[in-house]
Order: C-alpha cells, then sequence, then structure tokens
C-alpha cells in the first residue's frame, strides 16, 4: 500500500463517486504572532492498494512540531474492499480530514505522518513562517487593508 499524493488545503470534500472537490491548496503559513490558531485545515491524501492489500489495516495520522513533539494523534481502522467492479486495477481510496482550530505554538517545520500497519507511508510538511516587518499590524485597521498571506487570529484563516 501507499499514498500516491496527499496535501493540505483550506477545504476538501469527497463526493459520492470518490471524486475530490479541494480549495485552496498551501504549504506555508505566514503569521505575526505565536502561538497561532489556524481556522481549518484539511489534510487530504488517497491509498493506492493492490488486489493483495483487502483487508483490515491500522492507520494513524499524527502532527509533528518542529522540535519533533506529538501535537495530533489520530488512530483508526480502515477496511479495504474490492467493491463490485472489482480491483483488477488496484484500489483507490481519498479521504479528507478536517481539522479545526488548530494551535501552533512557534514558527518552524511541521509534519503530518500517515502511517499504516507501523509503517509511515507519507510525511507531509507545513512551514509557519513568523513575519516581522515596518508598518501597521493587519489587525490595527490602519494602514489598509490586511495583506492576504498574513494569517492574523480574529481575521479568519489564510494562507
Amino acid at each position: 500500500m501507499e499514498i500516491d499524493f496527499a496535501l493540505l488545503a483550506d477545504a476538501a470534500t469527497v463526493d459520492a463517486s470518490g471524486k475530490l472537490n479541494v480549495l485552496g491548496v498551501f504549504d506555508r503559513i505566514h503569521a505575526q504572532d505565536f502561538p497561532v490558531r489556524h481556522g481549518r485545515v484539511s489534510l487530504v491524501f488517497r491509498f493506492s492498494a493492490d488486489v493483495g492489500e483487502l483487508g483490515a489495516h491500522d492507520v494513524l495520522i499524527r502532527l509533528s512540531s518542529p522540535a519533533g513533539k506529538e501535537m495530533l494523534r489520530l488512530d483508526g481502522r480502515m477496511e479495504l474492499g474490492g467493491g463490485a467492479r472489482g480491483v483488477s486495477d488496484g484500489i483507490k481510496v481519498p479521504h479528507v480530514l478536517n481539522l479545526d482550530g488548530i494551535v501552533f505554538p512557534e514558527a518552524g517545520r511541521y509534519a503530518f505522518d500517515i502511517s499504516v500497519d507501523g509503517d509511515t507511508l507519507y510525511s507531509l510538511p507545513l512551514v509557519l513562517d513568523e513575519v516581522r516587518g515596518p508598518g501597521p499590524s493587519p489587525r490595527s485597521g490602519s494602514g489598509g487593508p490586511p495583506s492576504p498571506f498574513i494569517f492574523s487570529p480574529g481575521q479568519g484563516a489564510e494562507a
């Protein structure tokens, strides 16, 4: 089994036919102050398996801080079945996990690790940058509209 792609987005869904709909893909968040709370992070990925991998599998999703500290852990179990039309060309299983209100304590490189049956299949980085600069804060209400690249708590989740 493998993960053939993974990404972070502002929003995502899987429709009844298994088609992914994704909005606002990102891999970096800019913030002026830490800790910072991000409104929603949609973790989107797809398992790819072959016929020999049908059955139950343990899944672990882990978010770690720049220092390697576990910040979030989701344990689950996935049952891969062949479906009505067979699995001769393999199985593709899309997933969307909407994670609301994650607090990032500091700037740095975070990682979402996705493991199946004890093996890490994918590590997806997310970089949080601390942005300092001249001029008023986007929250101050003066000096023009906020930058579209700065996330400020209380003003929505921009990436």
